[in-house]
């Protein structure tokens, strides 16, 4: 059964490229010209998108080598351990939201200092896939399509980032048992 799944995660790709294709060619559109509209229309939207990629990442780079973190995450230690949060993933908690591939740094060194297997660890690896870079995901798509007004969209996101937050705490805590 495994070989068989194997084999079709393999295939599954080309097969959908070629069904696409073949689709295309029966409805009678112009495939390359469709191509090429696209990826010039993907163009546009990524020279329209950069200042805010640029900003953002600029100012994770500044929340990140500052020290404000590690100053974020003493301040509300004991709040956390209250809530049943460990403090040790503050800084994850902090930084998903911002970023993807920073907060993938802080959860590399939490699994390295306290191990895969640790309730930190696992509470870490289940916040990493339970929530979204919602600031990131924000500047990018409202900055793709002009929308400046996010304030509700915002507090929204990040509402269902702390429940998410909480609930890999509570969830991990009652599966594992601690």
């Amino acid at each position: 059964m495994v070989n068989i799944i194997r084999q079709l995660s393999v295939y599954s790709i080309p097969f959908i490229i070629i069904f696409v294709l073949l689709f295309g060619y029966l409805k009678g559109v112009k495939l390359y010209e469709a191509f090429i509209e696209g990826a010039a229309d993907g163009l546009k939207v990524s020279i329209k998108i950069l200042p805010y990629l640029i900003t953002m990442l600029f100012a994770i780079a500044i929340f990140r080598e500052s020290g404000i973190l590690d100053i974020i995450t003493y301040i509300l230690s004991p709040v956390l351990k209250i809530i049943g949060v460990p403090p040790e993933v503050l800084p994850l908690v902090l930084m998903k939201p911002m970023s993807g591939s920073g907060s993938l740094g802080i959860t590399a060194d939490i699994l390295r200092e306290y191990g895969p297997d640790s309730i930190v660890g696992r509470i870490a690896s289940t916040m990493m896939g339970s929530s979204e870079t919602v600031l990131y995901t924000m500047a990018v798509y409202y900055g793709a399509i002009g929308i400046k007004k996010m304030r509700h969209t915002l507090a929204c996101a990040l509402i269902a980032h702390i429940a998410g937050v909480i609930a890999s705490c509570i969830i991990c805590k009652i599966i594992f048992k601690v």
